[in-house]
């Protein structure tokens, strides 16, 4: 057998022969035989532990603020729009809690990005106390689409218990668009009260606002309903199909009550 050039790799001599590659010290030579590759596994050395890193975050203000606390606030509002509106939403999250009043504000300000980032904002400090503020912006007729939405979104996140009153309004709203974003949200309101706006969308207009409905009824009352193909309906179908829906409620809004969420199932 003909041995090639030897080249030095990761510490060891590896030899190249007609046929055979092997490493030095880690094949015995009497198993070399021309024409086959043995596979040599090279020691693995893991990598060294890195040192935990120290918790440096500062923790957001639960306190009131300050007259100087309170007039920076109110300064930061306008640069909810702008190269430093991250800036502007993360000093808003570290004042907290006690923020959210001048926070509220934006909700009524010009320009759409203040509003919008001014819902993103709250929706990170997490206080029930901006949710009627955010519930008035989803509700406004007049308010962009995309920002009573997102405001919607927010508040049933936020607090869900509230939502109810805002969800019968949007189920009504002339926007098809916002009508479906009731629908959809109103699968995580675990309130009896927008069991009725639910079943009043089954025969709207657009299919995907019905469909949304229907979703959201069969998630939270569980309502074993005649199956139906919703997504090859007409508005007939659908009007149709919706009297089995308040047949049903009628005879247990009185005593129906909304059944435990399913739990996803843990791993064994």
């Amino acid at each position: 057998m003909k041995t090639g050039v030897g080249r030095r790799m990761g510490g060891r001599w590896v030899i190249w022969t007609i046929g055979v590659l092997s490493v030095v010290g880690m094949v015995p030579a009497h198993t070399w035989s021309a024409g086959i590759v043995w596979p040599v596994q090279m020691p693995y050395e893991a990598p060294p532990k890195s040192d935990p890193v120290p918790d440096v975050s500062v923790a957001p203000n639960t306190k009131s603020l300050t007259p100087e606390e309170l007039q920076r606030a109110e300064a930061l509002l306008p640069l909810l729009e702008g190269k430093q509106e991250f800036w502007a939403m993360g000093e808003f999250v570290h004042l907290g809690e006690p923020s959210v009043p001048v926070l509220t504000k934006a909700l009524t300000m010009p320009g759409p990005r203040v509003r919008y980032n001014a819902i993103e904002t709250l929706s990170m400090i997490k206080s029930p106390g901006a949710v009627p503020a955010l519930l008035e912006a989803a509700k406004l007729g007049s308010e962009l689409p995309r920002i009573r939405e997102h405001a919607l979104r927010v508040a049933v996140r936020i607090d869900p218990q509230q939502a109810p009153p805002a969800i019968e309004a949007m189920a009504k709203d002339p926007n098809s668009v916002i009508r479906k974003a009731a629908a959809f949200e109103a699968r995580y309101v675990r309130r009896k009260e927008v069991i009725q706006p639910l079943i009043d969308l089954l025969g709207d207009e657009e299919k995907f606002v019905a469909m949304s409905a229907v979703q959201s009824l069969w998630t939270l009352t569980r309502h074993e309903a005649e199956f139906h193909d919703w997504d090859a309906s007409n508005k007939q179908d659908r009007q149709t199909w919706a009297q089995e829906w308040v047949e049903w409620w009628n005879q247990s809004k009185d005593t129906f009550e909304l059944p435990e969420p399913k739990s996803r199932k843990q791993a064994g």
